[in-house]
Formats: C-alpha cells, structure tokens, sequence
C-alpha cells in the first residue's frame, strides 16, 4: 500500500477482540521500531512485549484508576508493550542539554511510530498511552532504577476494521513554504 494510505489506516483503537496476535506479526512490528532513527544512533529504548494475560492485566490496571478512566480499554487489548527509556550516547547527552531538547523522548516517539506503522500494516490495531503509573509498571517489570517506561502501546486486533475520519488541521495552517 502507499505510505499516505498506510498512515490514514493506523489510527488509535480502543476497542480490542478477544485474540492473540501472532509472534510473527509482533516481531515484524519489532523489527521495523529497531529501524528507527535516532540522535547519535543511540537507539534509547527497550520495547518489552507482554502478553501473558496475568502481567498484562496488571500493567493495564495502571493505566486507569477510578477518577481517570480513559486508558481502561488496556484491559482489553492482548498485548501491551511498554517502551523503556535507556542510556543515550553521551554524545547525544550533551547535544539534549545544550540544545535543551529532549532527544530520548522524540527517539522513543520515532520508534513507537515504525512500530505501530507496521503493526497497521500487518492488520493490526495500536494505541499509544502515556498516561499511566511508570513507578508501579516499573516495579511490575522489575526494572532497575535507571530505567523507567515512557510509553505504552496496546496491540491487537481491533473490534472495526473501519478507518475513521481523521480531524486534523488544513495543510496549510500546520505548514508553510519559505522560498525565494
């Protein structure tokens, strides 16, 4: 399919059936995230895939409580996938601190994109979640301390196969052209 085709059809889905994905399928989803670019090359994350359902339901559950309910479809979905930031080159570092940009958050973002580019390609649905207990999810991984989970992404396949129509801002109020 065209690469425009492609980012219209992966949208944000909250509503999951009840039906593994395939290893395959994640490991595809995998592979293209490891291509991501990233400052330096320093490739700052760790995607942990869960999909044993006792886990799983554990890490969802911190991604709601009662007040704020939005992220309680996690429950539905059959695998999360927690992204971990890691230690960035310190070339990279220094560049972040100096430019005062966060460079390991775009990179994680990047990633997470081929991830979810590839997962809708393959049929797949995605959300991304950022909202959610990165301590507690933390100590549930067992994570060291150094590490902690930047975002979350449930996986599956989607209850609707149909794309919705996309709100976005005119091209041309999020763009302009500086020319001769």
């Amino acid at each position: 399919m065209k690469f425009l085709e492609l980012t219209n059809k992966r949208q944000s889905t909250r509503a999951y059936l009840d039906k593994p994905v395939e290893r395959e399928i994640l490991d595809r989803c995998l592979a293209a995230a490891r291509l991501a670019p990233s400052a330096c090359n320093s490739q700052p994350w760790k995607f942990i895939v869960v999909d044993k359902p006792q886990l799983k339901d554990k890490i969802a559950r911190e991604t709601f409580s009662k007040s704020i309910s939005f992220n309680k479809f996690a429950l539905q979905a059959p695998v999360l996938v927690v992204i971990v930031s890691q230690r960035s080159k310190l070339s990279a570092c220094i560049g972040g601190i100096l430019k005062g940009t966060n460079f390991k958050l775009m990179d994680i973002g990047i990633a997470a994109e081929h991830f979810c580019l590839q997962a809708a390609e393959d049929g797949i649905a995605t959300c991304m979640m950022g909202w959610f207990n990165a301590r507690k999810i933390g100590t549930l991984l067992n994570l060291p301390r150094n590490q902690k989970a930047k975002l979350l992404i449930s996986v599956g396949y989607g209850c609707s196969d149909e794309i919705r129509v996309k709100t976005r801002k005119d091209t041309k109020e999020m763009s302009c052209y500086i020319s001769n």
